[in-house]
């Protein structure tokens, strides 16, 4: 084989190689992506503006479980109710590898791409692999409605 054919060759296997890993990182994208098929308690909900140009109504109160929570996948945050009448906000975006939260269950947080679980009250990690809380997001409450805050 002469050195220019031996040099396509090598181009050929580094090609293909490279074409794999892309694959494979697409792959990765798409399962970190949103998980709108979430079921059960704070499955992903789409927010109402309310037609008031500015704080986004998020939802009412009532749509918020005690214990539980909703995400809001489109705004970016998970809203949760710890206690009767107390809510907070975190990002919905899981601080190991930045997958989408999915759900909130028995008092936490879930990340479905890796098991990472974060407390509805704090945020702070439950169950790893993430290491660092959910930054917390600013909403507010007036009345029976949960806006973010400008």
């Amino acid at each position: 084989m002469s050195a220019s054919q031996d040099h396509e060759v090598r181009l050929g296997r580094r090609a293909v190689v490279t074409a794999a890993g892309a694959v494979s990182v697409a792959a990765v994208l798409t399962a970190c992506g949103g998980a709108q098929e979430a079921a059960g308690s704070g499955a992903v909900a789409q927010a109402d503006d309310g037609g008031d140009g500015g704080g986004r109504v998020l939802a009412k109160t009532a749509d918020i479980p005690e214990g539980g929570g909703k995400v809001f996948a489109e705004q970016g945050v998970v809203v949760t109710q710890p206690a009767a009448g107390e809510f907070k906000a975190f990002s919905s975006k899981c601080t190991h590898m930045g997958c989408a939260v999915s759900s909130v269950a028995d008092g936490t947080i879930n990340c479905p791409c890796h098991g990472s679980a974060f407390d509805v009250a704090t945020g702070a990690v439950t169950t790893g692999p993430a290491t660092t809380p959910l930054p917390a997001a600013a909403i507010k409450v007036e009345g029976d409605s949960i806006s973010l805050a400008s």
